[in-house]
């Protein structure tokens, strides 16, 4: 039985005791220890895609390319490690990468800053797309970030402005996007390079507005139930799927995609390729029509009172359903 469902029992046998004064303790038990099994589950989820050995952006890089060469900086401010952004030719198709890149040990962390990219970093890849459209490349974006760096320099040089900015303009890029959440996938750090026509997750990777401590700080008041967290949050590919927030999941080899990174960039390659083929046949016109009904149609709920249903998005910017 899928989580939800078990919750949604849960909820009407709770309800049923109550209304009928019947003693369902051990049913209540039961599906309560059944429920922590899959928060667990979901914590496993997290902690694979947090693992120190997961493949980095520059290492799936090397091996799904056949060449490239990394460009650097902003052309305002500086350059951000924690942002990587390239030129590379992958299956004979020559494209730009973009991508959240995490150190493999103290030293590379620091210099990487966690993967956490400052205004520089999201106003460089946003240089670099626009590079990309000019000569025509479709564009392949790796996400892995805890999220965009929240300091007091970030703040001064803009963080909330180059990551909106970004978000409007990767809506309105004519060339292909095909975005891999790798590992993290975490808030406004994430969707910086996150709007794409197709959005895959890997198996065992998460994508949220917000850690499952940062969670469980504030909903749950305290950061111990951190795992709890995890599985109320449905930040897992399955969940997401389920959602139709993104376009599928890949599967990673046993034990995570660190068991065997080149059998996981071989995967990431071919769904490339694969969704590369269909989308650069489409017409400009057709390709941003389906990015923004794609983008409008995300938190899809159902409107009783109107008889139709219609995304956040729609409704913030008076979409009208067909």
């Amino acid at each position: 039985m899928k989580q939800n469902e078990l919750r949604a029992k849960l909820q009407e046998l709770q309800e049923l005791a109550l209304r009928e004064n019947i003693d369902i303790e051990a049913d209540l038990n039961r599906l309560s220890e059944k429920l922590a099994e899959d928060d667990s589950g979901a914590w496993r989820r997290v902690e694979l895609a947090r693992h120190q050995d997961r493949p980095s952006v520059l290492q799936y890089l090397e091996m799904i390319s056949e060449r490239y060469i990394e460009l650097h900086g902003d052309r305002t401010f500086g350059d951000d490690p924690a942002m990587v952004g390239a030129i590379a030719t992958i299956g004979g198709v020559h494209c730009t990468v973009l991508g959240h890149q995490k150190g493999r040990n103290m030293r590379e962390n620091l210099r990487r800053n966690y993967g956490m990219a400052h205004p520089e970093g999201y106003r460089k890849a946003l240089r670099l797309a626009q590079q990309a459209e000019r000569f025509r490349r479709p564009i392949l974006t790796l996400i892995d970030t805890p999220g965009a760096f929240p300091g007091l320099a970030a703040e001064e040089r803009g963080i909330g402005e180059a990551i909106a900015r970004n978000l409007r303009e990767f809506s309105r890029l004519t060339v292909p996007i095909i975005t891999f959440v790798i590992g993290e996938g975490g808030s406004g750090g994430a969707l910086g390079i996150g709007v794409a026509d197709r959005v895959y997750m890997l198996e065992n990777t998460v994508y949220s507005v917000i850690s499952p401590e940062g969670f469980a700080s504030i909903l749950l008041r305290d950061a111990k139930k951190a795992q709890q967290a995890a599985g109320l949050m449905r930040m897992t590919a399955p969940d997401l799927s389920a959602f139709r927030v993104i376009d599928g999941i890949i599967e990673e080899p046993v034990g995570g995609a660190h068991k065997d990174p080149q059998s996981m960039a071989a995967r990431i390659k071919t769904r490339f390729l694969e969704d590369y083929e269909q989308l650069s046949r489409r017409k400009t016109e057709r390709l941003l029509k389906e990015r923004s009904e794609k983008l409008l149609a995300m938190g899809r709920v159902r409107e009783e009172q109107i008889g139709h249903s219609v995304g956040i998005l729609g409704r913030l910017f008076g979409r009208r359903p067909r």
